[in-house]
C-alpha cells in the first residue's frame, strides 16, 4: 500500500465548523492485528461537536490539526499480519477505539478486534448510519440496563442518531417504548416503533408516568429526567451538558449511593461481538437506517451545522471516495 498522502477531515482550531478542513495527511500504515480499510463512509457524532468547539480539550489536547470521524464503512485493502478472519475486498464496518478520531478519511487502520463484516442488505451509507447509535443501544440497553420485556423505557432525544437506534432497538428487545422528541420528528419516531411519543417543544414538560428504564442522549437537567424512575429503575445517560460538567458527573455520582433510582453515565467499549449482532439485526429486518443527509467529505462543515441546529432525523453521513 502506498506510503503517500490521503484526503481527511481536520480540525484546523477549536471553533465554528469553518474550522474544518479537508487536507493531505499521510496514508496509515498497517500494524500487526490491524487492518486497513478504505473508506466508503462515516458519521458526525455528537461528541465531535464539543471536541470542534474545544470542550474536551483536556482529553484531546490543543495540537491542530485534529483529525475527525470515529466509525466507518468501508472495504478491506489491506490485511496485517496474523489476521486469517479478513481479506482484500471484504465489506466491513467499525469503529476506533479508546476515543480515538480519524474516520473521515480515505483510508484508515483499524484493530481486527474493532471491526466485523458488514450487514449485506444495505448500502454502505446507511450502514454506517446505524453504527455508532446501535452499538449505543446494544450496550445501553442489553448490558447496562439490562433491560427486559415488558418494561417500559423513555427515550429522550429519541429523533436522533443514537436515539432513534435506541428506539428501534429496545421495541425489538421488547419494551414499551415512549420517545421524546419535537414537533418536526414526531411521526419519524412513532414510525420506528414508539408506543408514545411527547413533544419536549409544547411548553418544555416531560411525559407523566414512571419508566423503568430511561436513556438520556441529550445530557441537560438529568435531575428532571431520573424523578421519572420507577423504583428499581435505570437511567443511562449517553451524553453529559458539558455547558455544567460538573453538576451533571456530581448527579450521577450521587444517585449512585442514594436513593433506589440509579443513573449510570454510559461507557461502552465496542467490540466485534456487538459489531457482528448488529449486522444479525440489520440484516433481519429488526432495524432499519436513519439517514437523515449524506453529504461530501468537503461538506463536513455542514453537517456539523445541521447536527448542532437539532431536528435531524437520523444521523448525518459523509460520503467518502478514495482518489
Amino acid at each position: 500500500m502506498s506510503t503517500g498522502t490521503m484526503r481527511a477531515a481536520v480540525l484546523t482550531a477549536f471553533g465554528s465548523p469553518e474550522m474544518l478542513k479537508v487536507i493531505d495527511v499521510p496514508h496509515p500504515t498497517v500494524s500487526d492485528g490491524e487492518v486497513l480499510v478504505r473508506v466508503a463512509a462515516t458519521t458526525v457524532n455528537g461528541g465531535e461537536l464539543f471536541t470542534r468547539e474545544g470542550r474536551t480539550s483536556l482529553i484531546t489536547g490543543k495540537k491542530f490539526p485534529q483529525r475527525m470521524g470515529i466509525d466507518f464503512t468501508g472495504e478491506v485493502a489491506q490485511v496485517g499480519t496474523g489476521i486469517d478472519t479478513y481479506a482484500v475486498g471484504d465489506r466491513v464496518w467499525g469503529v476506533l477505539p479508546d476515543d480515538t478520531l480519524g474516520a473521515a478519511a480515505e483510508y484508515v487502520a483499524a484493530p481486527a478486534n474493532a471491526i466485523a463484516h458488514a450487514p449485506e442488505s444495505v448500502s454502505s451509507t446507511e450502514a454506517v448510519s446505524m453504527l455508532t447509535g446501535g452499538l449505543t443501544a446494544l450496550i445501553a440497553l442489553r448490558e447496562k440496563a439490562e433491560l427486559a420485556t415488558g418494561e417500559s423505557l423513555l427515550v429522550r432525544g429519541a429523533n436522533g442518531g443514537v436515539g432513534s437506534m435506541i428506539v428501534q432497538i429496545g421495541r425489538h428487545l421488547g419494551a414499551q417504548v415512549t420517545g421524546i422528541t419535537g414537533p418536526r420528528t414526531r411521526e419519524f419516531v412513532t414510525e420506528l416503533g414508539a408506543e408514545h411519543v411527547h413533544d419536549y417543544a409544547r411548553d418544555g414538560s416531560l411525559p407523566d408516568g414512571r419508566f423503568d428504564v430511561i436513556v438520556d442522549t441529550v445530557g441537560r437537567d438529568l435531575h428532571r429526567s431520573r424523578r421519572l424512575l420507577a423504583r428499581g429503575g435505570r437511567m443511562i445517560a449517553v451524553a453529559l451538558d458539558f455547558t455544567h460538567l460538573f453538576r451533571s458527573i456530581g448527579h450521577v455520582a450521587l444517585s449512585t449511593v442514594h436513593g433506589p433510582r440509579r443513573t449510570r453515565f454510559f461507557r461502552g467499549k465496542p467490540s466485534a461481538a456487538n459489531l457482528r449482532l448488529l449486522a444479525e439485526l440489520v440484516d433481519a429486518g429488526a432495524v432499519r437506517p436513519v439517514v437523515d443527509t449524506v453529504r461530501s467529505l468537503e461538506d463536513i462543515a455542514d453537517a456539523h451545522r445541521a447536527l448542532a441546529a437539532g431536528g435531524v432525523r437520523g444521523k448525518q453521513v459523509i460520503a467518502v471516495s478514495a482518489r
